[in-house]
């Protein structure tokens, strides 16, 4: 006989009150992903959340019951992309230490099987430079991170305590994987990103530790 703790199928009351919340990170999560692709091919100014919506399977009312708003959508999706946990979808493991070095050379492997998503972070990155842009705060305090944390790691490996050397070597090598994307983008049979970019660290690690006695 079913009690207060079990359902008609014996599932416990717990299992049972967890399924709507994970149905509602499931659409929470194809919403940020239908987002990547509308934002990716249209831009944040013609991307529709109309189209969003369709992708997603749900209404416009919906995405913005999840959302808030449009600006809110892109924010979102740019942490998604970022694997930052959002809206209770959950966050990915993040790399820390020389390990991160080559976590750079994995994920721009892995970019050349999402070319979604590639074009979806060139696309916005680019507008976010704009006058007013919802996404420009986002991306500035990216770069910021990302370039402390490349020139951290590169101290780390090299012994180089210079801190304008290493924050100059993590622009140029952020500079490299981002303008790489673009070219990729227009012609990825004349680009190999993931060589490039193991080359160009290759040859950023071997200068600053030929420099770390200096």
């Amino acid at each position: 006989m079913a009690t207060d703790h079990d359902d008609a199928r014996g599932k416990p009351a717990a299992e049972r009150a967890l399924r709507p919340q994970a149905r509602t990170t499931e659409r929470r999560e194809a919403v940020l992903k239908a987002a990547m692709n509308v934002f990716g091919a249209r831009g944040y100014n013609k991307g529709a959340l109309v189209e969003v919506a369709e992708q997603a399977g749900m209404t416009h009312a919906g995405v913005l019951h999840h959302f808030g708003s449009k600006e809110g959508l892109l924010v979102a999706m740019l942490k998604y992309r970022d694997g930052e946990e959002v809206a209770g979808v959950p966050a990915r493991a993040q790399t820390e230490g020389p390990a991160f070095l080559q976590h750079l050379i994995d994920t721009v492997e892995e970019n050349t099987h999402r070319r979604g998503v590639v074009q979806a972070y060139s696309v916005l990155s680019g507008e976010s430079v704009t006058d007013g842009h919802p996404a420009h705060e986002y991306f500035q305090m990216r770069l910021d991170v990302l370039r402390e944390k490349i020139a951290g790691v590169l101290g780390e490996v090299t012994g180089n305590t210079d801190p304008e050397e290493l924050s100059d070597s993590a622009s140029a090598l952020i500079a490299v994987m981002d303008g790489l994307q673009v070219q990729w983008l227009l012609n990825p049979d004349a680009v190999d990103m993931t060589r490039i970019v193991s080359r160009t660290l290759d040859e950023i690690v071997a200068r600053l530790r030929a420099r770390a006695g200096d």
